[in-house]
């Protein structure tokens, strides 16, 4: 059973929606409030799953910028409030260590990057250490290895890594600029790839992609490559990226132009090309299932969930139903029951 989680600002809430991969179909099952105020904007909510999906995360971007922790019935996929506690700023991106005892944050707003310690029962705890970064921290994750954890910095263009010592739940200090992208281009989301060897990168601003070759003992990152999402012009705005669970290809979202761009990975990691699909409009945020057969889009302007089937052999995206979920979605969250 594949349960699909996805974050509504606008009314404060998470839909959870059923998902049949082969298909592609949606069913909405039911919405979950999440404490916090929607005043003066709603904004968006970022979510996050603990390593073994018993959890969800959900952190409100108004102050006083309270992070929820929900149970995940393992039948259901029903969510379950367990607590909340308070965040140092609005943050654009949450994540837990791979040990699920630590729950990171990145403001955008604030640019600080925060630690907050997570009880026995999943709840998060007071923060415990507040971080400056360079300006606009957009995402924070930890390396495959569980000893660092790297923070993409939009306004500073620089991604930051940080040694991190689970023992205690802390993070070194400062935070180490590590590579540098072209002035301006906006560094906003990345995923790890290959047990670590690969690092892909997806700059917001010239709405760029960035393919490192990783050293998986040092964490050094090497440029192997790096090109546009389409033939874009204008304004940009790049949102979100994502891999196919075997890793053949990957995804990456704009916003002015509505659209997903899909890749396929060579053996070396580089990216060929697909051509690119129309998405939801203002499409911020999209996840792909456990099985790789279904990619889910959420709409930020339109409030709807959008379903594409993934062709196994060619990548190539096939938009099959949309379906409402509420003003505002922002991030989408896929599990397998």
């Amino acid at each position: 059973m594949l349960i699909a989680y996805v974050s509504c600002a606008a009314p404060g809430y998470v839909a959870m929606l059923g998902l049949d991969p082969e298909s592609c179909n949606l069913t909405l099952l039911g919405r979950t409030h999440v404490p916090g105020p929607l005043e003066p904007r709603p904004g968006s909510m970022a979510l996050a799953l603990s390593p073994d999906h018993r959890l969800l995360y959900a952190a409100a971007r108004n102050a006083p910028h309270p992070v929820s922790a929900f149970s995940i019935d393992q039948r259901s996929g029903a969510l379950d409030l367990l607590g909340t506690a308070e965040l140092p700023g609005t943050m654009a991106y949450i994540a837990t260590d791979r040990a699920g005892s630590v729950l990171f944050g990145a403001s955008y707003h604030q640019s600080l990057v925060s630690v907050s310690p997570i009880g026995s029962r999943g709840v998060p705890g007071p923060v415990s250490q507040i971080l400056p970064t360079p300006p606009k921290a957009h995402a924070v994750l930890p390396e495959p290895e569980g000893e660092a954890v790297l923070v993409a910095s939009l306004g500073g263009d620089v991604l930051l890594r940080q040694m991190f010592d689970a023992k205690v739940g802390r993070l070194s200090e400062p935070a180490a600029p590590w590579v540098r992208t072209r002035a301006g281009a906006g560094p906003r989301h990345f995923r790890f790839a290959r047990g670590g060897a690969r690092l892909y990168l997806l700059n917001e601003l010239d709405a760029t992609l960035n393919v490192y070759h990783r050293d998986s003992s040092s964490g050094a990152l090497a440029e192997r490559q790096s090109l546009r999402l389409a033939d874009l012009e204008g304004t940009l705005a790049a949102a979100d990226i994502q891999l196919t669970p075997n890793e053949r290809f990957l995804y990456a979202s704009e916003r002015k132009s509505n659209i997903i761009a899909a890749f396929r990975l060579d053996e070396e990691g580089l990216l060929q090309p697909l051509g690119n699909v129309p998405g939801e409009p203002e499409p911020r945020s999209f996840a792909i299932d456990p099985t790789g057969r279904a990619l889910l889009c959420a709409g930020q302007s339109s409030g709807r969930l959008a379903a594409y089937a993934i062709d196994p052999s060619t990548g190539t995206l096939t938009r099959k139903m949309d379906i409402e979920v509420g003003g505002a979605p922002t991030w989408v969250e896929i599990i397998e029951l």
